[in-house]
């Protein structure tokens, strides 16, 4: 759960729970759209398409509605007019968050995320101020059964990964931001569509959190990634499994 992937780092979306199926469609549809509107509805000729119908695959987006929001971006002149933006501020406990949005309108955008962070014990900050505790990487995933631990590390590795972590979870593949296509697309031919390949943010320290403030920075990280603009929202926190289950119950 949150704080304990590999590096401590939270792409925290919710999106497996029935009520939250639409809401995420809708996310992975406008980056479909930004993807095909920017970079054309070639996947083959377009890396960031293909990581978004990964992504949208993944959460078992129907192939109609991926194919609807490709054509959206690249048929209408209004479609996917949405501007990327960062915000970063911090949380509870100083821990440190990066939020990233598609928005039509960046003054909504900004003044909700701000309201969240407000609400729930955090504040914004300016650009910069928290990014520099992350660094930028390309993390491609796969299910266990989908090569052994030897094998996915040796293609990995071939096809230019930095690092490779393998459990009964599944396979979780590093590389450089720039190499994230590469390796992917490499990996594919071996062992067909990953679960994910995606940039993400991996902080080099992680702030461990009190029960306390757990509960409250919890609550912040659900009203961001309650908002329809946000795409993805990372931190840097470290809750551990104790009260992780006490939270929860």
């Amino acid at each position: 759960m949150a704080g304990h992937s590999q590096f401590k780092n939270i792409m925290y979306r919710k999106g497996a729970q029935d009520k939250k199926r639409a809401k995420l469609f809708a996310k992975l549809g406008r980056e479909l759209q930004v993807s095909a509107k920017e970079g054309g509805g070639d996947p083959d000729a377009n890396p960031r398409l293909r990581s978004a119908i990964v992504a949208a695959r993944g959460a078992n987006m129907p192939k109609d509605n991926i194919e609807r929001a490709i054509k959206k971006g690249t048929g209408d002149s209004d479609a996917g007019n949405f501007e990327e933006v960062r915000y970063e501020g911090f949380g509870p406990s100083g821990v440190a968050v990066i939020v990233e949005a598609l928005t039509d309108n960046r003054n909504r955008t900004a003044s909700e995320v701000r309201t969240a962070f407000s609400k729930n014990g955090g504040n914004m900050a300016e650009t910069g101020a928290v990014s520099f505790m992350f660094d930028r990487i390309g993390e491609v995933q796969y299910p266990a059964a989908a090569a052994s631990t030897d094998a996915m590390f040796e293609a990995a590795l071939e096809a230019g990964a930095e690092n490779v972590v393998s459990s009964s979870d599944g396979h979780e593949i590093v590389c450089a931001a720039e190499d994230l296509h590469a390796v992917a697309g490499d990996l594919s031919e071996k062992f067909g569509d990953p679960t994910s390949a995606k940039l993400v943010w991996r902080p080099q320290t992680s702030i461990a959190v009190d029960e306390d403030n757990a509960r409250t920075l919890i609550n912040l990280l659900d009203a961001l990634d309650d908002n329809d603009d946000v795409q993805t929202v990372s931190a840097n926190f470290d809750i551990s499994d104790e009260t992780m289950e006490r939270l929860t119950a």
